[in-house]
């Protein structure tokens, strides 16, 4: 009896050898092309293999500090976040270290600050590049998506904060910094037209902004931007669930006033009281 063809997992990012005595283990891993533990390992650093398995090819000095440097910016959106504020509650709450980082994610792909943001922002990049007139005609009047989506329709300028009163300081400072650096044309850019692009999308730039201009400089798609924004972030959203694990749910602050017991026995006997959850 012939036996069945044997599978084969297709990729171009990745190649490996089997053990001589285990075709189930690998003797050798290869990334594009790259030995990864016999020549990488010790020798390139995080960002550079990050790069490497995104883009396909080593980055360049340049464009691995642009990214490293994009890295520490958003490495911790801090405690106000709503994607880091989804792993603290789920953390506080009791839920596994995994789960936190899965609600991290959930909250943080999403078109108001998330990465599902930093997506239609490279897009603009795409269709209006570095003409000012095309994006100032784009971000007053957005065009109308009229394909079947799972996205609801956006409500502000992507790359911009709805609800920003004026370019926060560490925004103007990350974008200044990053600008600084040789590969950074299109940062140049929207720093030089910051003032007339918020005027046009009526609020200030946000990180997702910046992030899709620091993108679109690396060469990366919009759907590689959008997938390293969700990785870049969770750092500081596993960081901060963990402390707040260890601070304990009565010291957790944002519920304090939404817990309504029905039916209060007192400070002597709260054990088992009924609490509604609005």
């Amino acid at each position: 009896m012939a036996e069945p063809p044997k599978e084969s997992i297709h990729s171009r990012i990745w190649r490996e050898e089997p053990e001589a005595d285990n075709p189930f283990a690998a003797s050798a891993c290869y990334c594009h092309g790259y030995d990864v533990f016999g020549d990488v390992l010790g020798k390139a650093g995080w960002i550079e293999y990050l790069y490497l398995l995104f883009m396909g090819e080593r980055p360049s000095r340049e464009h691995a500090k642009l990214l490293e440097d994009l890295a520490v910016a958003l490495a911790n959106p801090g405690p106000r976040d709503n994607s880091v504020q989804a792993a603290m509650n789920g953390s506080v709450g009791g839920s596994h270290n995994a789960a936190c980082l899965m609600a991290a994610l959930a909250v943080g792909a999403g078109q108001l600050g998330g990465a599902r943001e930093v997506a239609l922002a490279m897009e603009v990049w795409d269709t209006c590049g570095d003409d000012l007139n095309a994006w100032i005609l784009r971000l007053t009047n957005p065009p109308k998506d009229e394909r079947a989506n799972v996205w609801p329709e956006m409500e502000h300028a992507p790359g911009f904060d709805p609800h920003g009163a004026s370019c926060p300081t560490p925004i103007r400072q990350v974008i200044k910094h990053l600008a600084e650096q040789p590969p950074a044309d299109s940062l140049r850019w929207i720093e030089a037209n910051r003032e007339a692009l918020e005027t046009a999308a009526d609020c200030p730039l946000s990180i997702t902004g910046v992030a899709a201009a620091a993108f679109h400089d690396l060469g990366l798609t919009s759907e590689q931007g959008e997938m390293l924004f969700l990785l870049l972030r969770l750092p500081g959203a596993a960081a901060h669930a963990l402390e707040q694990k260890e601070f304990g749910f009565r010291n957790f602050p944002f519920y304090r006033h939404s817990i309504h017991l029905d039916d209060d026995p007192g400070p002597h006997n709260s054990v088992g009281a009924e609490m509604t959850l609005p």
